[in-house]
Order: structure tokens, then C-alpha cells, then sequence
């Protein structure tokens, strides 16, 4: 029984833990760049668009297809930029649990849908 309620209490640690994660990652904004900071994409710690900004120069109608590679681009970067965070920010909400299964604390591979 005392087992159990030890697993209890770090359930709940955690719960409290995530959620003030999920808090920090959605007030958190992220830039990606592409083209030499010519397209500039933000997005929230959860991977929500919040600006696009295109350089005017960009703004020439033979150049459409440059400019849809490099939104993407930008998109890619700052994706990956939330995704690093999002993991250094697991890290910390999971280290010092120890959660039977996962080698001593933390969610190891887990991959949380936001």
C-alpha cells in the first residue's frame, strides 16, 4: 500500500508539473528564419502560427515560388526550435520522478500530442 501512495503523489507531482509546463510553452513564442531572416515565421511553444513576416523584396510575382519555399523553410526551423524546447521542457517537469518502466525518471520516449 505505501507503494501505491507513493505512486499516487508522483502522478499528481507530475499533473501539477505539466501543467504549468503546458502554461510556460503556450505564453512561450518562437521564431524561425529562412532566407537570410528575409521570411520570419513565430509560432507558441505548442506550434501555434502567430506572425508571418515576408521581406518586401520578396513581393515580386516571378519569385512566388521562392517565397512558398522559404515560408516553409522558416516554418521547419521554428518547428524544430519548438520541439527542442518542448523536450528540455519535458525533461524538467519529469526529472526526480521515478515512474516504474522509464530507467530511473523521466517519460524516456513518450511523445505528448502538443
Amino acid at each position: 500500500m505505501k507503494n501505491l501512495a507513493s505512486m499516487m503523489k508522483q502522478a499528481q507531482q507530475m499533473q501539477a508539473k505539466m501543467q504549468e509546463m503546458q502554461a510556460r510553452l503556450d505564453a512561450t513564442l518562437v521564431e524561425g528564419a529562412a532566407g537570410a531572416g528575409m521570411v520570419k515565421v513565430t509560432l507558441t511553444g505548442k506550434g501555434d502560427l502567430k506572425r508571418l513576416a515576408i521581406d518586401p523584396s520578396l513581393m515580386v510575382a516571378d519569385e512566388r515560388e521562392v517565397l512558398e519555399d522559404l515560408i516553409v523553410a522558416a516554418h521547419a526551423d521554428a518547428k524544430a526550435k519548438v520541439e527542442a524546447m518542448m523536450a528540455e521542457e519535458m525533461q524538467k517537469a519529469t526529472s526526480g520522478l521515478n515512474i516504474p518502466g522509464m530507467g530511473g525518471g523521466g517519460l524516456g520516449g513518450f511523445k505528448l500530442p502538443f
